[in-house]
């Protein structure tokens, strides 16, 4: 297929969702100027759709919903587009949505390095990105950025937590099994600092392909060779459950390695079943089952795509919308529509408040602030109902769960 082809089909993915809240006719300016429009983009169709996907566009109407922004005559449209994983693909439609279609809001990116393409364009044209699926520490260190929000997780987080309950638990030597792109490299990085800062070492890794890797088999011979007590899965989605399935078909954790899922969700649990996941510690900063107010989001979500729970990602995505529209509620469309940069500063200046998270705040950097949960999956017979997955181990406070705002090097950080 050639890229004209690839970028037509692309492009004609991001159809526009039906409109929240529509208005008494006027014309066509006067509605542009009172319409905020989001674009929700992310995996559609490959290794990150359970994840992100067509369920987190239906968290963020969703929040369109809960806002009560609509019902003071503000129209808001919604739109979902697929980035195939490609930062190619995903500047191409960013700068389409922005420059043509008048997109106000980029919201999810899932895959790193297409997130840090995204987060550069919104930047430059002055708009809104709520990043939601990417992974990458980077968003609220050297490449922050006063147009984008980090709400939901990032690779600090998911070693401090996951890498840092390994190594306390004896796991002092390390192999990585690492996604060939920023959010892999991101991910060993973070987690190789814990486990040194811990006394433990590293005594190896490996790159796989991204995306295209289903055959782990090689990559796992080479980490067993290693003798290290502990192989870091740094990848997520489908190269995930991939690995853990091909590591269980080795015999790897039966020989006494320790597989450390640094990225897992629950739809991963889902798809590898508790018989295969039993045992797994990980990191999250939302459950479906965690509280009550978890468990009502969830339930007014209703299923996403493929009858699954929400993941966190998802849940991010709710989340971040409903804190923006509340700034908009309160600035302004036309203010919130003239820059994207005084929209993320009524965002910071106001406390984050929500089913999904709970209480926050969201900090110079960029850096949306809540607790974090590590959790042990459940063996079968510890299960008593649907997607009852988790036992909680430990609750992170919102202040220690992820990295200290002057230790990431963002600019925006005055010292």
């Amino acid at each position: 297929m050639s890229h004209e082809t690839t970028r037509r089909a692309v492009l004609g993915a991001a159809a526009t969702a039906p409109v929240w809240g529509a208005l008494p006719y006027r014309s066509a300016k006067a509605q542009a100027a009172n319409t905020i429009r989001i674009g929700v983009m992310n995996d559609q169709s490959g290794l990150y759709r359970d994840i992100s996907g067509p369920g987190s566009t239906q968290a963020v109407r969703l929040a369109v919903q809960e806002s009560g922004i609509t019902q003071r005559g503000v129209n808001v449209e919604v739109v979902q587009a697929d980035h195939q994983n490609r930062p190619d693909v995903g500047s191409t439609v960013v700068r389409q949505w922005i420059d043509r279609d008048g997109i106000d809001v980029i919201v999810d990116v899932p895959t790193s390095s297409v997130a840090l393409a995204v987060n550069t364009i919104v930047r430059e044209r002055n708009k809104v990105f709520l990043a939601s699926g990417p992974a990458t520490s980077d968003l609220t260190g050297a490449q922050c950025s006063p147009n984008t929000v980090h709400w939901t997780y990032d690779t600090w987080m998911l070693a401090r937590g996951t890498g840092g309950a390994m190594v306390a638990a004896g796991g002092q030597t390390w192999f990585f099994i690492t996604a060939d792109y920023a959010f892999g490299h991101a991910l060993e990085r973070d987690t190789s600092e814990f486990v040194r800062q811990a006394g433990g070492r590293i005594l190896g890794s490996v790159r796989t392909p991204f995306p295209g890797t289903t055959d782990f088999s090689s990559f796992l011979v080479q980490a067993q060779a290693s003798r290290a007590q502990v192989v870091g899965l740094a990848n997520a989605g489908g190269d995930t459950i991939n690995s853990i399935k091909q590591a269980a078909e080795f015999g790897l954790t039966r020989r006494g390695v320790r597989l450390a899922g640094l990225l897992v969700f629950i739809t991963d649990v889902h798809s590898l079943g508790l018989q295969t996941a039993q045992g797994l510690v990980l990191t999250e900063t939302f459950y479906w089952d965690l509280n009550d107010r978890t468990r009502a989001f969830t339930q007014r979500l209703g299923p996403v795509p493929g009858n699954l729970r929400p993941s966190m990602v998802q849940a991010g995505c709710y989340s971040a919308v409903l804190h923006y529209l509340k700034a908009v509620g309160e600035m302004g469309v036309a203010a919130a529509k003239a820059s994207g940069v005084d929209a993320v500063n009524r965002m910071k200046a106001m406390p984050t408040s929500d089913d999904a998270f709970g209480e926050g705040t969201i900090r110079p950097d960029g850096r949306k602030i809540h607790p974090a949960y590590l959790f042990q999956v459940k063996a079968p017979n510890e299960s008593r109902y649907a997607w009852d997955y988790y036992t909680l181990l430990q609750t992170v406070p919102a202040d220690q769960a992820f990295r200290p705002l002057a230790a990431g090097g963002c600019a925006l950080v005055r010292s």
